[in-house]
């Protein structure tokens, strides 16, 4: 429902696409993108048309607001007039008047949770709710969670601790097997110590003040059965009494999607160019926070413009290709690379890359649906990007080339403008004479009369001959990434193709 109005994100030239199930935009006027929507907020104008009165409001009055010209929606108990955003919404007038009137929290949760709407819509806002609506999911009583996640859920993890004179360890009993070190997401800042694991689609966590001060340093571990520790250094080497004190939402499981974005603030460490308009950036970690991306999860950026708190997703790479395939791959929770297109006319990406090294940018949790389950026994990986939609493609890369013994063959159909626009061009062409199961071909739709290579957009004729099995029935995966546009095309010409809908998993915002 509510999105960040930008016009550079996604633009229609943009290929930062990060998770499955996309949704249409419109063409915003001139004079209604995301930095005029932030100047009309600071102008001191009455957007809610109550004068700075904050008022608490019925069910029955918040019906009544079910018109474009008088729209109101309660976000978590929150009421805004959302009229004045209409114009700048880039997902059109008709997707907020989906919940006028009425509580949209789930609509919301459902397109794009992230945003915060509290930044983007505080001089909107109406008051909030008198009487409380059907609680929206994630937030039910918990005796009803507890009895939901009885029913729907994996089995309930627990946790426990000890500790010697120097080290507290504390661990978490999850009864699930396959779990690995990115499935722990660890973090202590401001004396409170949160520890999240993720089980299959939910998420268990921890929540303390803990009783004294530990080191900024710890380590966590993974075993086969499904058991999580994490040895926590003592400042001081004394006894502790208990573990500390519980903060929200502590020794809780919930739905995934119903848990809000944490963040830590991580420092720009370098940035280097890639292309003419695409740079490799590299964040550091804070010391007290363990963090690995899982393969084809996104993060957000969050930055605040103009005062205005702006998020974006990306999704994460690898430093190079090359290296990590003369090496087995190890756990690195230090450091995250993104390769981001910077737009001059945009509002997000400008912001960013204007950072000087030593500089902060805040990376929430991931997120994402992909799951590395679907490498099991594959036999065939054929790899469909345009521009930066080749981001999610390069840990997959990586990984299948590593990791999967049944892998006879690699294809990778990049798709670009101009050569100059070619991403990680050499090492793609030396990782071809390096392993020979991998393959690769560059499209472009723009080329120099120079250009011997492949012409044009994607299409029946480039995929029925990019597209065959090493096999007869082997088992194949398709993944796709790119423009909105460009995506959808590819799945239905590959439907045409007959690959079943379990062959192929699409990035798209």
């Amino acid at each position: 429902m509510l999105n960040v109005p930008s016009q550079s994100f996604p633009a229609a030239s943009s290929q930062q696409r990060v998770a499955s199930g996309g949704r249409s935009k419109v063409p915003l006027k001139p004079g209604r993108s995301l930095m005029d929507w932030i100047r009309l907020t600071k102008s001191g104008k009455d957007l809610t048309g109550l004068k700075g009165r904050l008022f608490e409001i019925t069910e029955e009055e918040l019906k009544k607001h079910n018109k474009k010209d008088d729209c109101w929606i309660c976000i978590r108990g929150l009421v805004y007039n959302v009229s004045p955003y209409m114009e700048y919404h880039p997902g059109g007038e008709d997707e907020l008047m989906r919940a006028a009137g009425s509580d949209g929290t789930d609509l919301f949760d459902q397109v794009h949770r992230w945003v915060n709407y509290e930044s983007m819509l505080k001089e909107c806002l109406v008051g909030k709710m008198a009487v409380k609506l059907a609680a929206p999911q994630g937030m039910l009583p918990k005796s009803q969670v507890t009895d939901t996640l009885a029913k729907e859920g994996p089995v309930s993890p627990s946790y426990d601790w000890f500790q010697t004179d120097s080290i507290v360890t504390i661990i978490i009993y999850t009864k699930q097997k396959g779990m690995n070190l990115d499935s722990v997401i660890v973090d202590y800042q401001d004396v409170s110590f949160r520890a999240e694991t993720i089980i299959k689609d939910y998420s268990y966590l921890i929540h303390m003040e803990l009783f004294r001060e530990i080191q900024e340093n710890f380590s966590v571990r993974v075993a086969n059965v499904g058991k999580v520790e994490i040895d926590l250094k003592k400042k001081e080497h004394t006894s502790w009494k208990h573990l500390g004190r519980a903060l929200e939402n502590h020794n809780s499981l919930t739905p995934r999607k119903d848990t809000g974005l944490y963040y830590r603030k991580c420092q720009l460490i370098s940035k280097q160019d890639v292309t003419h308009d695409t740079k490799l950036f590299c964040l550091m970690l804070p010391p007290s926070s363990h963090l690995q991306v899982p393969i084809g999860q996104h993060v957000y950026l969050k930055l605040t413009i103009a005062g205005t708190e702006i998020v974006k997703p990306y999704t994460p790479v690898s430093h190079s290709l090359l290296s990590e395939l003369m090496a087995p791959l190890l756990p690195n929770n230090k450091y995250i690379y993104f390769l981001i297109k910077i737009y001059p006319a945009g509002l997000f990406t400008p912001e960013l890359d204007h950072l000087q090294i030593g500089d902060f940018v805040s990376v929430s949790s991931p997120e994402g649906n992909f799951k590395i389950s679907q490498f099991q026994e594959l036999e065939d990986l054929f790899l469909l990007a345009a521009g930066t939609g080749f981001t999610p493609m390069v840990k997959i890369l990586n990984y299948a080339l590593t990791n999967v013994p049944s892998l006879r063959k690699v294809k990778l159909m990049f798709f670009n403008k101009t050569e100059d626009d070619i991403i990680w061009r050499s090492q793609l062409e030396n990782l071809a004479f390096k392993d020979k199961r991998y393959e690769v071909e560059f499209v472009l739709s723009a080329p120099t009369s120079e250009w011997s290579g492949k012409q044009g957009h994607i299409s029946p004729a480039l995929l029925s001959e990019f597209l065959k099995r090493s096999l007869d029935k082997s088992k194949v995966l398709i993944c796709i990434c790119g423009p909105t546009p460009f995506t959808e095309q590819g799945i239905r010409l590959l439907h045409d193709l007959s690959f079943s809908k379990d062959e192929i998993y699409s990035f798209t915002a």
